[in-house]
């Protein structure tokens, strides 16, 4: 065995960090995760699919929300993270988005909620990051049904189906682009390292570093999400 490409997220990158030390075979990796949350890399493989599956899901609940009148609360996965309900909130023209890394109360949200209703918008969809600290989709909606009662909530899960389909053609020339250049890398007599695009330039993270930091949520995106949801 020559080398490894480990393709995953923290977990898979830490194993690698422990193989390669443990048996000096040089290791290269590449990001795959949903969640978007490792370090090194502005997108991770599988990540836009994810945006994308649950798009196509919201834009249909959004149907039952506006010929019902109703609140509809829904849930989208990324763990501890809040990378695809924020893209999803902004594609999907929610109202409201709840994120473990900027978390708004229940009472924030029913008070945004009220002055929405003044404005006579009558269906409205929040989405719910599965890491909210202020709690599930259920959760926050149950402590919404105790603030007020003009809303009719409903609660959706998109649950394990943004982690299948067939991947976006975004996707698709990511996997292209960060595994031709995990293979050249290893081919410069790099190792000990993961592969990423940052600024849409192909760049080199320590394993460790990629592991141990975050990729936090982009500023500019939280503020677009702010004013389109008013």
């Amino acid at each position: 065995m020559d080398a490894v490409i480990v393709i995953g997220g923290d977990g898979s990158m830490t194993g690698a960090k422990i193989f390669q030390e443990e048996y000096s075979i040089p290791v290269i990796g590449i990001p795959g995760t949903i969640d978007n949350d490792i370090f090194g890399t502005d997108f991770a493989i599988g990540f836009d699919t994810a945006v994308n599956v649950a798009v196509e899901c919201i834009d249909k609940i959004r149907d039952t929300a506006s010929s019902q009148d109703r609140l509809f609360l829904v849930e989208v996965m990324g763990r501890d993270t809040g990378h695809i309900a924020l893209r999803t909130a902004i594609a999907t023209g929610a109202v409201a988005v709840l994120v473990p890394e900027g978390p708004m109360s229940v009472k924030e949200l029913h008070e945004h909620l009220s002055y929405l209703k003044s404005k006579n918008k009558s269906s409205n969809i929040v989405i719910v990051a599965e890491g909210n600290p202020t709690g599930n989709a259920f959760e926050v909606a149950d402590k919404l049904q105790k603030l007020q009662s003009s809303y009719e909530i409903r609660v959706s899960l998109i649950g394990h189906i943004q982690r299948g389909g067939s991947p976006t053609a975004a996707d698709r020339v990511l996997a292209a682009e960060l595994g031709t250049f995990a293979v050249e890398s290893l081919i410069q007599g790099m190792c000990g390292l993961m592969v990423g695009v940052i600024n849409r330039k192909m760049v080199l993270t320590p394993i460790e570093k990629a592991v141990n930091e975050r990729n936090g949520l982009n500023e500019e995106l939280l503020r677009i999400s702010d004013y389109l949801s008013v």
